[in-house]
């Protein structure tokens, strides 16, 4: 039976593309089989991950009469880059709280948010997440006092809502699998806000994807990944009963944020212009780089001995790569 979704908008390129990794796979996979899912390739200004989740975040912003979305990020948020974008293609407002101080020159993904007219608002990183809740409330109570009504759109969409973006992956996974008869094989990708590993762990057990699926941390820790994930699935759920009741076990690649959330060391900044030279493929230093690395190590360390093929989700973040370009002067 055809799974019943929620209504969501068009706005992503689907079905992105799965891509073998020839080269890659030679220097790197140690047998195994490398791909890619072309999630960076979701269309042009609106590329990435975040897009899946926004085609069901809008469609329930239109369908409930809000006219602004409230989202938040870090300067360089790639989420909150494209919901200025989609909201601008919609017609909404879009309200932007960012974490850290305000550059002296914009540029990267804060540029593209304000080239799209979002309004931005920068915060302190200290007590950011705390105070959160407060500033969501406070700003759509401006807006509803102006006869407005906003929605508050959670970190990177991850939520009950958002995850059905990922959700509906898996099901142009499992006809990826199919075309390119792949019997089984991990899943790997960067884990931020967990809403694409909520959607992810939930889709390979509605689609019946045989797959495992591992997020390899930018952030945080494991702990913190494993109560998130748990917490946007148990939404899904109490939100939406035709999915029933799933069981999802998060699988965590700790140990590869490196310095913080955002910093990253030479070493990923050499693995970017390697894979780019390599592959023509490019990630960034904020998520997929730190995560492809991650699950580079994990190959060499035997973690996914016995499956042939390891599919990596590429989840976009190319506009952030220029921001931190200096990275790349050695």
């Amino acid at each position: 039976m055809a799974l019943d979704y929620p209504r969501r908008l068009s706005l992503a390129q689907t079905p992105t593309p799965l891509q073998y990794l020839e080269r890659a796979s030679e220097r790197w996979g140690c047998g195994h089989r490398l791909w890619v899912k072309r999630d960076d390739l979701t269309g042009c200004t609106l590329s990435g991950n975040k897009v899946r989740k926004l085609e069901f975040i809008t469609a329930h912003a239109l369908d409930n009469g809000y006219d602004t979305l409230i989202t938040c990020g870090g300067v360089q948020s790639n989420h909150c880059r494209a919901t200025a974008l989609a909201g601008a293609q919609l017609g909404l407002g879009v309200h932007l709280l960012l974490r850290g101080e305000a550059p002296a020159q914009a540029e990267g993904n804060l540029l593209l948010d304000q080239l799209a007219g979002a309004q931005v608002d920068f915060y302190p990183a200290r007590g950011f997440s705390s105070e959160l809740p407060a500033r969501f409330a406070h700003w759509q109570a401006h807006y509803a006092a102006r006869g407005r009504r906003a929605l508050a759109v959670p970190t990177g969409g991850s939520d009950g809502l958002g995850v059905w973006g990922y959700i509906a992956a898996c099901e142009e996974l499992r006809e990826d699998f199919r075309a390119a008869q792949i019997e089984r094989a991990h899943i790997v990708h960067a884990s931020g806000s967990g809403g694409t590993q909520a959607g992810l762990g939930a889709g390979v057990l509605l689609h019946e994807l045989p797959a495992t699926v591992w997020g390899v941390n930018v952030c945080d820790d494991e702990q913190y990944f494993l109560d998130k994930v748990a917490a946007d699935v148990a939404d899904l759920c109490r939100r939406y009963p035709q999915v029933g009741t799933l069981a999802v076990a998060p699988n965590v690649l700790d140990g590869y944020v490196g310095a913080g959330y955002a910093v990253a060391g030479a070493e990923i900044f050499q693995l970017i212009a390697e894979l780019a030279r390599l592959e023509g493929l490019v990630l960034d230093p904020v998520y997929t780089g730190k995560a492809f690395a991650g699950m580079l190590a994990e190959i060499r360390a035997g973690r996914f001995e016995g499956t042939r093929d390891i599919v990596f989700v590429h989840t976009g973040g190319i506009f952030g790569l220029f921001a931190q370009r200096g990275g790349f002067d050695h």
